[in-house]
């Protein structure tokens, strides 16, 4: 069978992406063929096609990038893994999403519960469980603290502040204008900084009372991670899970001397490696939409062949909500 994708042969620019048809073969034994309803964007992918990742961690190419989708099982190979033909699912952190069709392990699938849409799986589900393990399991975010999210108004940084606060958190937010410090104070977040204007760390800790916090959250690596330091008390916890401005630069250790502090580069793929932190991960997610503590925007809708320009507004730091590809 003949799907059609995007492929990626070299590293750059948007551009790069390439409509194909690709083959797809039967499933096997412990996978599912779905066809996608709808495909997410993400940062990592943009990290992927521009080559930032270096040899060591670059995908092979050619390649299909985008790593989470939702659609409907078409085929099951032997060892289904419970899931029937016509089931709703999901996935994250399975590399080839760009496709109309695809396969996948099918223990890495999560059946959708019907008050998820498959955009809205999509669009969020990766962000979300990245939320869950950061705030719910690396750091225990618990109520009365106070903690920092970098990118605060971003798609990661909406759950996240609405998901803490619900956790009883005060949360300041570091954001670029003020359009999007309005947007963060609508989504959970206490304190929202313009960082263009204002020096993040005097004013984190003028909210502290000079104490620092517990925990920062930074996905956007070489621009705030050092200074990210200075916000933090006494063994506190600096997690950098992403890097939208670049690469963190190697530093000495003994910048953590003084406050005996401690640095961790999480990925979202360890701490759902096992099935059930999976699943128990993406019922934590949904039942928190369910509740109400979180709401989700699904933002741009792109088609399949559009991806180059999805990613140049990906990149532009301009979008509202979350965006979606749509085969």
């Amino acid at each position: 069978m003949k799907t059609r994708a995007m492929v990626l042969r070299a590293h750059g620019g948007p551009d790069v992406l390439r409509e194909e048809d690709v083959d797809v073969g039967d499933p096997g034994a412990g996978q599912a063929l779905i066809r996608q309803t709808a495909i997410g964007l993400n940062f990592v992918d943009v990290y992927y096609r521009s080559g930032q990742f270096g040899a060591h961690d670059s995908v092979p190419l050619p390649a299909i990038l985008g790593v989470q989708g939702a659609g409907v099982v078409e085929a099951l190979g032997s060892e289904p893994h419970g899931l029937a033909v016509g089931d709703r699912v999901a996935y994250v952190g399975q590399p080839g999403a760009y496709a109309e069709r695809r396969l996948v392990p099918a223990n890495r699938l999560l059946r959708l519960p019907a008050n998820v849409s498959d955009e809205l799986a999509a669009a969020s589900l990766l962000r979300g469980l990245t939320c869950e393990y950061l705030l719910r399991r690396l750091y225990k975010v618990q109520p009365g603290d106070q903690i920092v999210i970098h990118a605060a108004a971003g798609g990661l940084g909406l759950i996240a502040c609405q998901w803490a606060k619900a956790l009883g958190a005060t949360v300041i937010g570091t954001v670029g204008s003020d359009e999007k410090a309005a947007l963060a104070a609508a989504h959970g977040c206490d304190h929202p900084i313009v960082y263009t204007r204002e020096d993040f760390v005097a004013r984190v800790m003028e909210i502290t009372g000079g104490r620092g916090v517990p925990v920062v959250y930074d996905s956007v690596g070489r621009d705030t991670f050092l200074r990210s330091l200075d916000c933090l008390r006494p063994m506190g916890l600096a997690v950098n899970f992403g890097t939208a401005s670049g690469q963190v630069e190697p530093f000495p250790l003994q910048l953590l001397h003084r406050k005996s502090l401690f640095v961790t580069r999480p990925t979202l793929t360890s701490w759902i490696a096992a099935r059930e932190d999976y699943e128990k991960a993406a019922a934590a997610f949904f039942a928190a939409i369910d509740s109400g503590a979180i709401k989700v925007q699904v933002g741009a809708r792109y088609r399949l062949q559009d991806v180059g320009r999805a990613h140049a507004d990906l990149e532009s730091r301009q979008m509202s909500g979350l965006p979606v590809l749509v085969p």
